[in-house]
């Protein structure tokens, strides 16, 4: 029998949300003990780790990433990720469901499926045969479907299977060739923007929708005040909402776009100093269900471009965490509740196995000094690309390991 013990650490259970000393047992790859393991609960045989007083937390479970990127994922602490559909060809079809599902030695993949044929928004995808594939939800993707009666019967036909709709919020038809947010920042460097309120004008139809049907309905990231305060109004009806963000739009507002800087380049785009405190806002008071990376490598033939042509997409697994922990420092949340918002809300909403302390759960676990002080640098960034908005920023906490399935990786 293979265990390890991880002794002398201070756990944290995103469900049960502690923070307790102690540690945790693995026994063949599942989780056999939590919290006092000094307790004759390991043996003189079992391998024996000494946490050195890190911290002891779920592997993250990473929502919506456009890519696979194990390197980037294990150096950011993320055991599991969930595959927008966004490839080519795009995840539209059984056989490319299937693939993704089969996974990866060192990264738990779950596909999320195209909710249109070739993400087109034109005709709905067989969302059945893809569930039963292994598609954990069904997503519009990077653009938003412009056809309400399209989306009203994607949504029902998603009720009736009980699968979740990932929903990217910007109309269309007014955010058509906008790089920017409008804004004195845009206005100044000449960049053609776009209302905020485009994104509350998508949640709203979205919202109603939803009302509609009954659909599970998940915004992949909201970053206005207008659109949250709609989510808000809809959870108190009961409406099957969540929405998520990534630490760019609650670290950065858009003046970080200038002068032209195409990292700082995302969709959706970097909104102003008061939409970005009204995000914080709302993770502190659970309008926002969760974090992700939104990770989306890119490299410089995509991004060494002028700010216009430059695609938008940042690269985000490998600074997740060291970037959430800033919303702990600042005193928007506690250690427990970010370590909910980054594992245990992910996989209850999309109906995974993983983001758990939970004793006979997979054993995926990070070790994080949460103390160590580092520096990001985008050449030297982890992964397919190192397209950061944040070069050069100084950050506090470190990934030291991080183990799926009982086995460390790296």
């Amino acid at each position: 029998m293979n265990r390890l013990a991880i002794r002398n650490a201070r756990v944290v259970d995103p469900v049960a949300g502690t923070l307790v000393e102690g540690g945790v047992l693995i026994e063949d790859g599942l989780l056999a003990a939590v919290g006092d393991v000094d307790d004759g609960l390991f043996r003189r045989s079992d391998a024996v780790a000494d946490a050195r007083g890190a911290l002891v937390l779920p592997g993250l479970v990473d929502a919506c990433a456009f890519a696979v990127d194990p390197a980037a994922a294990a150096a950011g602490g993320i055991t599991t990720t969930l595959l927008m559909p966004d490839h080519a060809p795009p995840l539209d079809q059984p056989a490319l469901i299937r693939e993704i599902a089969a996974g990866r030695e060192s990264l738990r993949v779950h596909p999320i499926a195209a909710a249109t044929r070739g993400l087109a928004g034109q005709e709905m995808a067989e969302l059945g045969l893809m569930k039963r594939a292994g598609a954990v939800a069904v997503a519009t993707g990077r653009g938003w479907i412009a056809d309400s009666g399209l989306m009203h019967r994607l949504l029902a036909y998603a009720a009736a299977l009980d699968l979740v709709v990932v929903s990217h919020a910007e109309d269309a038809g007014l955010v058509r060739h906008a790089v920017a947010t409008d804004g004195e920042t845009a206005t100044r460097l000449g960049l053609a923007s776009a209302p905020a309120i485009a994104e509350a004008m998508a949640v709203a139809r979205d919202l109603m929708l939803a009302e509609e049907t009954g659909a599970r309905l998940h915004f992949r990231q909201l970053s206005t005040a207008a659109a949250l305060d709609l989510v808000r109004a809809a959870k108190r009806r009961g409406v099957r909402v969540t929405c998520g963000i990534t630490p760019a739009h609650l670290l950065l507002s858009d003046t970080a776009i200038g002068p032209f800087r195409t990292f700082a380049r995302l969709s959706p785009p970097l909104r102003s100093e008061s939409d970005r405190a009204a995000c914080l806002a709302a993770v502190a008071d659970g309008t926002i269900d969760l974090l992700c990376s939104g990770h989306d490598p890119r490299g410089p033939e995509a991004k060494r471009l002028p700010y216009a042509n430059a695609e938008p997409g940042m690269a985000g697994a490998a600074t997740l965490l060291a970037l959430a922990l800033t919303l702990v420092r600042d005193g928007v949340i506690d250690l427990p509740r970010l370590a909910a918002l980054l594992t245990a809300a992910p996989a209850r909403l999309f109906g995974l196995a993983s983001g758990t302390l939970a004793v006979g759960a997979p054993a995926d676990v990070i070790l994080v000094d949460d103390a160590a002080p580092w520096r990001i640098a985008a050449e030297t960034l982890p992964g397919k690309a190192g397209n950061t908005p944040f070069d050069a920023l100084p950050v506090q906490g470190r990934v030291l390991k991080t183990i799926k399935g009982g086995q460390p990786l790296g």
